[in-house]
């Protein structure tokens, strides 16, 4: 087949264990592809700890600086002095972390496992690669140079049969300075190699079978989702469920390059492929999600019947504190707003609002600005609400038969998600019996 490439999260290569899952997994699919390029991310907890270490350091606080530095010195130590057998090896790779430690070490780390498994490889730091804007922690990449720098570096070593083993997250300036590229960043990593080089297909493992129907830790029959669309990945994605960030993917999505997501640990099972238009089937909902910790503002008035501006100016307010919106639900009769943010914002988005809409509460346009805390979005996901007549009938009469009560609905306009409000104490709840009926009984 034709290039490959592959990347291994950071509980992927979190342990001795999890590092040698990853080397079998590359070494077992090497003879199948002709081109294989694997990304590694940091060990599990590794990008926290260096930006925790990073703003040790910017504030001064050299001591909690250098016992991270030495902490993260010590979990590559051990996998190092563990897994690989050649003492000079051993020596050059423990220099080479201790020199890197404030990029990656791991990209190093597999590339040496690769090669005493006698499979040739190389580390490549991202940094060569990947050009971006300055912005910290959410750089953006500029395309057309970054691609010319891939085929550059990579090209090469794939022509002789190599195996590039790119370091994720990382990415640098046109000046050279270093550039992360945000959480979810070695996904990025993945799709913008997989973008340049033309590739086949791009998998991502990761720690679970693929992804799931609803959190396992809600609903005991959550399964995994054998195929999905780009736009079904970016609502579940959106609603808090636990898959691909839709801007860490969107360099392959505009490619129509198919994205599997796999499991290090449980290679056997084929996973959840992610692709332009699935075709399965009947396409019903696919799965159910919940965010937890919101509250819903509700600004009301009989006063603002036909009165322009009143939702433009309430947003503006809301988006000047920084806060984003996950829902909004409009009475048709114009006579309420109300919306839906993260729990702990409500006071400052409350006096905001309050303050802009400051002559309409005066006089009596708008009576009162109030909020419902506790509160929970629960969203159906699946391309099957566009096309499926009957399915929010059942939905809500899952609901009703638990005698769950919907505080607000709205539909997304991409028609792949229905979200609606309940209180905390009845989420969970919420979340069981749809999943039961539409995806469990079809």
């Amino acid at each position: 087949m034709g290039t490959l490439v592959m990347k291994f999260g950071g509980t992927s290569v979190g342990s001795v264990e999890a590092l040698t899952s990853a080397v079998d997994i590359v070494m077992q699919y090497k003879d199948e592809w002709q081109r294989l390029v694997v990304v590694v991310s940091a060990m599990a907890g590794v990008t926290n700890a260096l930006i925790e270490a990073a703003r040790s350091a910017e504030r001064g606080d050299a001591e909690r600086y250098k016992q991270i530095h030495t902490e993260l010195l010590e979990r590559h130590g051990d996998v190092i002095e563990t897994l690989v057998k050649s003492a000079e090896v051993r020596q050059s790779l423990l220099a080479q972390v201790e020199e890197m430690l404030e990029g990656f070490a791991n990209a190093r780390v597999v590339a040496a496992l690769l090669r005493e498994r006698s499979a040739e490889s190389e580390a490549v730091d991202a940094t060569q690669l990947i050009v971006t804007d300055d912005r910290f922690q959410d750089a953006v990449p500029k395309r057309e140079v970054t691609c010319k720098l891939v085929r550059k570096h990579l090209e090469p070593l794939l022509k002789k049969g190599l195996i590039p083993v790119v370091t994720g997250f990382i990415a640098a300036t046109e000046d050279g300075a270093t550039t992360p590229l945000g959480r979810g960043g070695s996904d990025y990593t993945a799709a913008i190699l997989g973008d340049c080089l033309d590739a086949d297909e791009v998998w991502t493992w990761t720690d679970v079978d693929g992804v799931m129907s609803a959190d396992p830790r809600l609903v005991a029959g959550a399964r995994v989702i054998p195929k999905l669309s780009y736009n079904e990945v970016s609502e579940l994605a959106y609603f808090g469920a636990r898959v691909l960030h839709p801007k860490t993917i969107r360099p392959i999505v505009e490619r129509g390059i198919p994205l599997w997501v796999k499991n290090t640990f449980n290679p056997e099972v084929p996973g959840t492929l992610v692709v332009a238009d699935p075709k399965n089937g009947n396409g019903n909902i696919k799965a159910v999600t919940a965010i937890e910790n919101l509250s819903m503002i509700t600004v009301q008035g009989m006063g603002m019947l036909g009165v322009p501006g009143i939702a433009a100016r309430t947003f503006a307010a809301v988006a000047r504190q920084g806060v984003s919106v996950l829902m909004i639900s409009q009475a048709s009769s114009e006579q309420s707003i109300c919306f839906i943010i993260p729990m702990e914002a409500v006071a400052q988005v409350m006096a905001a609002v309050e303050d802009e809409l400051a002559v309409e509460l005066a006089r009596r346009d708008v009576d009162k600005v109030w909020s419902m805390d506790d509160v929970v979005i629960v969203s159906a996901v699946g391309a099957g609400l566009r096309s499926t007549p009957g399915i929010a009938a059942r939905i809500f009469g899952a609901l009703g038969r638990a005698q769950i009560n919907v505080v607000a609905i709205a539909q997304g306009s991409s028609e792949c998600s229905l979200s609606f409000l309940v209180g905390a104490g009845d989420a969970a709840q919420a979340v069981q019996s749809i999943h039961e009926e539409v995806i469990v009984n079809g």
